[in-house]
């Protein structure tokens, strides 16, 4: 497994990362830290915790409106995965392994950023 280094919200992150997944996984660091980024400059939010539950409510909300792309993907294989025997394409996020994969990262130094 890679590591790779991500920074969000100005904090730095090494996060495990499969190899060929880099480009994916700083796709999703960009993604919540535009939107922690969000949140803080609103102004209305100060603590750090509260900005990344904040955050993570507002992208999985934005996942689940977007049924139709994951249903999608799932019956319909790519060729790529159809050759490693899976049916699911580069738009099919698994939002359970994303958050153990934040609860791994942050658990390291014992507080949610």
């Amino acid at each position: 497994m890679k590591q790779v280094e991500a920074t969000i919200l100005g904090q730095s992150y090494i996060l495990g990362c499969p190899e060929g997944g880099e480009a994916a996984l700083l796709e999703a660091v960009a993604a919540v830290d535009r939107e922690m980024s969000s949140i803080r400059d609103a102004g209305k939010v100060k603590a750090r915790e509260r900005i990344a539950v904040l955050a993570a409510l507002n992208l999985a909300f934005a996942l689940a409106e977007r049924p139709q792309v994951a249903a999608t993907s799932a019956t319909r294989p790519e060729s790529g995965d159809a050759a490693r025997g899976t049916t699911e394409d580069a738009t099919t996020i698994d939002v359970a392994g994303l958050i153990r994969r934040l609860d791994m990262a942050l658990g390291a130094d014992g507080q949610l950023l």
